[in-house]
């Protein structure tokens, strides 16, 4: 190769890394939690309801949303209290295994459940002849990360947000989407749920009370941290730095980070790394040395062993069996709740 050209490729080399770092710092925590969870549509209705009515769910482990376009209902999430949904909230639980609506009086339990589908993805709940007073959108969704257990882990367990108009629009536009024959229906889907998410969470990020990534985004020294931990794993992260980067003393930011965050700033450090180590695994694109450098590890053999002891097992045993298993997700057109 002449000198010349040797130059030029130096240069493009350069040029790549330093975009590629520009990329990287403008990560945003919250935006790369829910790309990394990558939610998939399953199902979306609209549910109207009459009198006294009753809808159980259980064993979902399933993410959850509801916007109430009109009236109040109940809404309660396990053993939970009962939260009173009405007109123009928003509720969404990032993962739900059991769950209760009803009407304000609800009927007594066991009583038999009166549900009548009146259209692909329309539902009455109720006394058939019994004036409407209850309408909502309601939505279910699947995570489609690897690591979809510690991502969850990061957001509150229940987000309920009152008379946010974006937010309910954006419902509408997945019920919409949901129905449609349009082009690119899947794609459009993936895009809506991951902008209700985000939207959802932006929503409570500075009123949530569960420690976490959003209590810890809504300090502002926490936050230049945790950005930087999301922009860039591969960097060479440490309490110390971290907390530099925060602008404070190692123990008051040590203290404040598990404080707010839930967790110990190297071991909040050490899940993300292993969510993104995950997904490129998953993705099957990238050798394994260059995929040890990129989440911060020397070598393969120090990102093996870190990834066997978080993981359980090595990376490409955890490769080979998520592959075998994976299952592309499957359209949702003409798909309504049964």
């Amino acid at each position: 190769m002449d000198k010349e050209r040797r130059t030029f490729y130096i240069s493009k080399s350069k040029l790549l890394h330093r975009k590629s770092e520009l990329n990287n710092s403008t990560t945003d925590p919250l935006g790369s939690v829910v790309a990394l969870l990558k939610p998939q549509p399953s199902i979306a209705k609209l549910v109207s309801g009459g009198g006294r009515w009753r809808v159980e769910r259980t064993n979902m482990a399933n993410p959850f949303y509801c916007a109430m376009s009109e009236g109040t209902c109940l809404l309660t999430i396990r053993d939970g209290a009962p939260i009173v949904l009405e007109a123009g909230d928003f509720v969404l639980v990032p993962e739900v295994f059991d769950f209760t609506m009803t009407s304000i009086d609800p009927p007594p339990r066991g009583a038999p459940s009166l549900r009548l589908e009146t259209g692909p993805g329309v539902f009455q709940l109720g006394e058939r002849d019994a004036p409407t007073d209850v309408r909502c959108l309601v939505g279910h969704c699947s995570f489609g990360s690897p690591d979809r257990e510690l991502l969850v882990s990061l957001l509150p367990t229940v987000i309920h947000v009152r008379a946010q108009r974006r937010l309910i629009a954006l419902v509408q536009m997945i019920q919409e989407e949901t129905q449609s024959q349009l082009a690119a229906h899947d794609m459009v889907l993936r895009h809506l749920l991951e902008l209700l998410l985000i939207e959802a969470l932006r929503s409570v990020a500075r009123t949530t009370a569960e420690p976490g990534m959003l209590r810890g985004l809504a300090d502002p020294q926490l936050a230049l941290a945790l950005r930087q931990i999301h922009a860039n794993p591969a960097a060479h992260l440490s309490v110390q730095a971290l907390a530099s980067a925060a602008g404070m003393s190692r123990s008051t930011f040590f203290d404040r980070f598990h404080r707010e965050v839930g967790s110990a700033p190297m071991k909040y450090v050490a899940g993300w790394r292993m969510a993104v180590a995950k997904d490129m695994l998953l993705d099957g694109k990238i050798a394994m040395s260059e995929l040890a450098q990129r989440v911060g590890y020397g070598s393969v053999s120090a990102f093996s062993m870190a990834f066997l002891r978080h993981v359980g097992t090595p990376p490409g045993a955890f490769a080979a069996s998520r592959q075998a298993a994976y299952v592309a997700p499957q359209s949702v057109q003409g798909r309504s709740a049964k």
